[in-house]
């Protein structure tokens, strides 16, 4: 088989515009607001895992981060219509995460990945964590028997995931990386040196004091909060589920080139 491609930033700049991983996304701009909204009134579905206590209690500056880190319209009078992501910020993300990954390989560090979002990010992870196995890292396995939220969480192709009547769940609980976590200090085994994830997996991860980075889409402004207060080491803008899983492999493939890992 052969490799994937790697692409230039240029290139993967117009070809995350084109697949509208970035660029014009399908996330519309009211869904943003509403998430904003709820974030800064306290609503914990929103928050990821992460603890903000009276921080960010106001929706524009709620915004405003999402403008900076994300590229979202930062217009608070736009309140219809198509949304953005920066594709330059989402490249900028990524090569941030490959400098934590190029740190992970060189120390052989203990890595964890897990996600949410199954049917978007899973190959995302699991071609990272093989990049990072054959560079000498030991690929976190998590302890048997967990559950969370009445469903089994369990690892597939390298990544954890959340599980309920043999289908992989789209979640955004902190509540899985809280079985893992917990699982593992059961066991008497150390606690992962980097958490690779995103939604409430990478946010809880972040906020019990490991190194988190993690991906996010522009409706989930609790991950940008947390890279901007220093609980997250970096936040990859992106819409996390568009038409075709495949669509994210030249991402995959410049994010392993720049952290000097082998592209599969």
């Amino acid at each position: 088989m052969d490799p994937m491609p790697i692409p230039s930033r240029a290139a993967l700049v117009d070809h995350l515009v084109r697949t509208r991983i970035a660029g014009a996304v399908a996330t519309p701009r009211d869904n943003n607001l509403s998430h904003y909204r709820k974030l800064a009134n306290g609503d914990r579905n929103f928050w990821l895992g992460l603890e903000f206590g009276d921080r960010w209690c106001d929706e524009q500056d709620v915004l405003a981060v999402m403008a900076e880190r994300c590229g979202v319209n930062d217009d608070p009078e736009f309140r219809h219509g198509q949304d953005t992501i920066d594709p330059e910020l989402t490249v900028d993300a990524l090569e941030r995460m490959a400098a934590r990954l190029r740190k992970a390989a060189a120390g052989r560090e203990r890595v964890l990945f897990a996600t949410g979002h199954p049917g978007g990010l899973l190959d995302v992870h699991r071609a990272t964590a093989d990049a990072l196995r054959r560079a000498g890292c030991e690929i976190v396995r998590i302890p048997g028997g967990l559950t969370a939220d009445e469903a089994s969480v369990f690892q597939f192709a390298d990544v954890a995931v959340l599980e309920r009547g043999a289908t992989l769940w789209h979640t955004h609980s902190p509540e899985p990386m809280n079985a893992i976590l917990d699982g593992l200090e059961r066991e008497g085994r150390p606690q992962p040196d980097l958490v690779v994830a995103d939604h409430g997996w990478a946010g809880r991860a972040g906020q019990r004091g490991l190194d988190s980075v993690g991906y996010a889409d522009s409706n989930d402004p609790a991950l940008f909060l947390a890279e901007a207060e220093g609980t997250l080491q970096v936040t990859v803008p992106l819409d996390d589920h568009v038409t075709d899983p495949r669509f994210y492999d030249p991402m995959t493939a410049y994010l392993l080139d720049a952290a000097g890992l082998e592209v599969p």
